[in-house]
């Protein structure tokens, strides 16, 4: 795999002038120091400095320089979500996120920048100190218009850059002026030097104001420039008449600049205060494209005002966006001309209308190309932060039912595109006045609750959200209807009760078949082929398996197809066909990255390193299960990690290496245990008992006790870099568990195969439903299984007469 990235730091977008003794300094600090802020007022210029120190300090963290942006996010909740985002760590069930984000970066050595803290100061602050508490080797470059009061904090005020004293072109406020005048088109003649002097010392050496003036020397010279502002700074009275003059300056070049615009550029400019952050031109146009601005001048408008520095723009255009001091002034003005509601209502509207066609070109609609698709997925992920701003105004305004359909139809939101946000948000909209939404809006609504319920493993609140979403759900809207039995199907077989799942994976293919919905046609032979298998009936899992991958080939999505691949290899394993499960599982993978679904992905990567290794292919089993314990710790996902130990204790063994296997088992029996999640006893007992019979009893008991205390990565470098002998006798893979179960045991794990729950197998049996759970959890304790599928694959294996 190609080696990750060590920074997401942005290219610098012209050429960085000035304070190179700053830089140098700043860059000796973190020699000394793990905290240092960077304080100065708005335009100062200290996100430019810190992203020039950041990047000469690459070499010095081996594992990476990451920038986190606050601007955008107007909620100290979001703060720890955003760090975890552009760390790639994943929101883990029952832990705090912070407590992931603290675990992974308490063994890295790296530099985290958060810009632009000063409207979240106080949560980056708390945020801040109990990181650099907790991971000794991070630092931590900050930017904002106050320092975090932390102890360990060292404050750097950012100067004005230097000011010449006399006619002299040296100074490098005048080198940055002259610098954006080029790009403009525009060199100062030689007797206009003295005007550009002029106009430097009268704007203190601030760099946005130095931009913004030299954006306008395609229409004013500098002297006229200079005679403006002069004018301007008379009149200014924004804030207190005690505040720093920098301050004023600040604010004068800001209100020169909006002046200087048309009527038009003015409105235009306060409207795209209302996005998040960057956005494309025709996502402006739909919101702000409104009397006064016609469809016809937009474009126009919009040229303007990126020709005049107040929107930036990459380089080839189509994405925007408003330097956060710029946002804020016009934000303001927005409010002043009575036009903010109307704005934000209508940047809901735009982005509902939006997400609707984004979701029913990803998902609902035949025929589509992939590459459709996939640009529909990306745009839906790449509106994420205006939709949690339109979703903040649904909340806000009341205007649920707007708010439940953007949720409802934001793939970016749901498990497809990584996360489960979904969740808060519609719970948030129905915790509120309900009385004008209507009651279909709410069920469809509570469908896409009960998914991301379900990937959350919260199944008792998603199967009863589900059951309420059904109840609702008009049979018009057959894709919602037919997913969200599907759900039910999930999440009833995930909670042992085959027979009830059996009926609505069944109710819900036969929905998706009448209206041709091959997405949950797919989803529902999944379902159907994982129902069989917990009933031990292979081969009909196998046909189900093979027609849901037909299906969601016929489909495209690369989501499905991975998900329907993944079942026939489950199906392969479970029939002991270690080559075709690995061939399966391997299909997965290039679908999985290509959408980016790293914890799928890890995964999948992990079964087939465990696969890979029972079959003898210990270099892929090594390299398999490297990569996903890489990307498990990179999410902050402890389950996987465990699932990786686990596959390193299997390869360990059959590569011969008894410690090895004994220290990962350990590892990963105390990791699991630690998150509440039950660990396979009988493998372990298995392990210990060839492990005492070579190595000795106490041998394997001080093994056992080491690989308890160690860390993960500890346990995991054992295996992957350390030396094994190879094997002279292959240890068995599965030994005979026959004999260990009981006769009532026997009885329970063949009544597993008809997919009997627990409550008929207790009428047949005329025991309590009770006994019943208790044989079955005793059944996976001996057999080291962990669902009523494999028990049911091993008693059909095991009985004289099969029912598959």
């Amino acid at each position: 795999m190609p080696e990750p990235p060590r920074h997401n730091l942005p290219a610098e977008p012209n050429r960085f002038v000035g304070r190179e003794r700053d830089v140098d300094d700043l860059r000796r600090l973190f020699g000394e120091t793990r905290v240092v802020t960077l304080c100065g007022v708005g335009g100062i210029g200290k996100t430019r400095l810190a992203l020039r120190v950041a990047a000469g300090l690459l070499s010095r963290y081996p594992d990476g320089v990451w920038l986190v942006e606050l601007a955008r996010l107007r909620r100290a909740e979001l703060v720890v979500p955003e760090i975890a985002r552009v760390l790639r760590v994943h929101q883990e069930v029952n832990r705090p996120l912070l407590d992931t984000v603290t675990a992974r970066l308490r063994d890295l050595c790296c530099l985290l920048l958060l810009d632009n803290c000063e409207h979240l100061v106080d949560t980056c602050a708390e945020v801040t100190a109990g990181l650099v508490a907790s991971c000794p080797r991070l630092s931590v470059l900050a930017t904002s218009r106050e320092p975090l009061r932390i102890a360990s904090e060292l404050i750097w005020r950012v100067p004005p850059l230097d000011l010449p004293d006399a006619e002299s072109a040296d100074a490098e406020s005048v080198q940055l002026f002259l610098d954006r005048a080029a790009a403009a088109g525009t060199r100062p003649g030689p007797g206009g030097l003295s005007d550009v002097i002029r106009l430097c010392r009268a704007l203190d050496g601030l760099p946005l104001a130095l931009e913004l003036a030299a954006a306008r020397t395609s229409l004013l010279s500098p002297g006229q420039i200079a005679d403006r502002i002069d004018d301007r700074f008379s009149l200014l009275t924004t804030g207190g008449r005690t505040a720093p003059a920098r301050q004023r300056t600040l604010a004068a070049a800001v209100e020169w600049s909006h002046d200087l615009l048309s009527a038009k550029e003015q409105v235009l400019l306060r409207r795209l205060s209302v996005f998040a952050g960057a956005f494309d031109l025709d996502l402006a146009e739909q919101v702000c494209a409104e009397q006064p601005i016609a469809p016809a001048d937009f474009v126009d408008l919009l040229g303007s005002l990126v020709d005049k520095s107040l929107v930036l723009c990459d380089e080839s255009r189509t994405r925007y966006w408003l330097l956060e001091t710029i946002k804020r002034y016009a934000l303001e003005r927005l409010q002043q001309a009575g036009e903010r509601d109307a704005l934000r209502e209508r940047h809901l509207h735009v982005l509902c209308e939006l997400q609707a066609r984004h979701f029913a070109t990803e998902m609902v609609e035949p025929g589509v190309p992939w590459r459709e698709r996939l640009r529909a997925l990306t745009a839906s992920r790449s509106l994420l932060d205006d939709q949690r701003v339109a979703l903040d105004w649904a909340a806000e305004s009341g205007d649920v039912s707007r708010g439940l359909h953007l949720c409802a139809t934001s793939t970016g939101l749901l498990p497809i595109g990584g996360l489960t946000e979904v969740v808060a948000w519609i719970e948030r909209l129905l915790s509120l006045d309900l009385s004008c939404v209507p009651a279909e809006r709410i069920a469809h609504a509570k469908a896409y609750l009960a998914y991301g319920l379900e990937a959350r493993d919260e199944l008792s609140r998603s199967l009863e959200v589900a059951e309420e979403s059904l109840a609702g759900m008009s049979p018009v809207d057959a894709f919602s209807r037919s997913a969200i039995l599907n759900t039910i199907a999930t999440v009833l077989l995930r909670m042992g009760r085959a027979d009830e799942a059996l009926r609505y994976a069944e109710e819900g293919l036969a929905v998706a078949v009448r209206s041709g919905d091959l997405w949950n046609q797919a989803a529902g032979l999944a379902g159907l082929s994982a129902v069989a298998l917990t009933r031990g009936r292979v081969r009909e899992a196998q046909r189900h398996a093979e027609e849901a991958l037909a299906r969601a080939r016929e489909h495209g999505h690369r989501w499905i197809m991975a998900g329907a691949a993944a079942q026939l290899g489950a199906v392969a394993e479970a029939r002991g066909d270690l080559a075709t499960a690995e061939a399966h599982y391997t299909m997965a993978v290039p679908w999985l990255r290509e959408l980016g679904s790293r914890a799928d992905l890890a995964r999948c990567l992990a079964r087939i390193g465990r696969v890979a290794a029972m079959s003898h292919e210990f270099g892929l089993a090594r390299e398999r299960l490297a990569a996903s314990l890489a990307l498990s710790r990179q999410t902050g996902q402890r389950r996987g990690v465990a699932r990786c130990l686990a596959g390193l204790s299997v390869l360990a063994e059959h590569e011969g290496d008894l410690e090895g296997a004994v220290l990962t088992a350990a590892a990963a029996a105390a990791l699991r245990e630690s998150i509440g999640q039950h660990s396979p006893t009988i493998r372990i007992e298995e392990l210990l008992g060839r492990a005492r019979a070579k190595l000795g009893a106490g041998r394997t008991l001080s093994l056992w006790s080491r690989g308890r205390a160690m860390s993960a990565d500890d346990a995991a470098r054992h295996v992957l870099e350390g030396e094994r002998p190879a094997s002279e006798i292959p240890v068995a893979a599965e030994p005979v568990r026959h004999s260990l179960l009981t006769a009532r045991e026997h009885e329970i794990a063949g009544l597993l195969t008809r997919g009997l729950s627990n409550r008929a197998i207790a009428e047949e049996l005329v025991i309590s439903p009770a006994t019943v759970a208790r044989h079955i959890a005793n059944i996976m304790e001996k057999l080291g299984y962990t669902s009523r599928a494999q028990i049911a694959v091993w008693a059909a294996e095991h009985s004289s007469n099969p029912s598959a």
